[in-house]
């Protein structure tokens, strides 16, 4: 009985159990933002307070889990280009770089959103029609990716799929990089933390 019930919860709630999974440790919640709330971004709880301002000491980027390449283009979208009803994986990858004067974020928060989305019902709000595996995610810096050598980073695999009625889109990546912890009840005190917006393009080629 026990793990029948485990089983309906994981089938019920995926994405509270991913978020559970990965804010254990750290207490920053992304699916307030469209998903257990209506909010619009990290900012409605959150405050942009950091020392991370700098883009040019920031990196917030997405591989080809494959290629291990970038897939940023020219004017700074990332393009997820990917073949109908089969699956693509790609690494998102968050923190600051080797030189960096700044003291060092502890963690990183993201979410994948259609800013459309946030006002439906639905639990996920990633672009109707494709399906994906890890939507969003808060995880301490510590990871290493290739290319990134001595960077404060984190990284994590995300496998998108675009359905039968998946077409081409655009949606955001948010993304925070903190430090500290927020006071219960009061967000907007007690962490460090900067907010960064991406655009990112779904295309669909049969």
């Amino acid at each position: 009985m026990k793990g029948k019930n485990m089983k309906t919860k994981t089938f019920v709630l995926p994405a509270v159990v991913i978020v559970m999974l990965f804010t254990q440790k750290a207490f920053s919640y992304p699916p307030g933002v469209g998903i257990l709330g209506k909010a619009k971004s990290c900012m409605s709880c959150h405050v942009n307070n950091g020392p991370w301002t700098d883009d040019q000491k920031t990196i917030i980027d997405i591989l080809d889990k494959e290629t291990m390449k970038s897939i940023r283009q020219p004017d700074g979208t990332f393009l997820l280009d990917v073949k109908r009803n089969q699956p693509r994986t790609f690494l998102t990858v968050i923190g600051r770089t080797k030189v960096d004067d700044a003291p060092t974020p502890y963690r990183n928060a993201w979410l994948y959103i259609d800013p459309t989305r946030i006002e439906t019902n639905s639990l996920s709000k990633f672009a109707p029609g494709w399906a994906v595996n890890l939507q969003m995610a808060c995880r301490i810096v510590g990871d290493k990716v290739s290319g990134y050598e001595g960077a404060t980073i984190t990284a994590l695999p995300m496998t998108v799929m675009p359905l039968d009625d998946a077409a081409e889109t655009e949606i955001q990546l948010q993304v925070m990089l903190t430090k500290g912890e927020s006071i219960k009840g009061n967000a907007k005190e007690g962490m460090a933390g900067n907010y960064f917006e991406r655009k990112v393009a779904l295309r669909v080629h049969e």
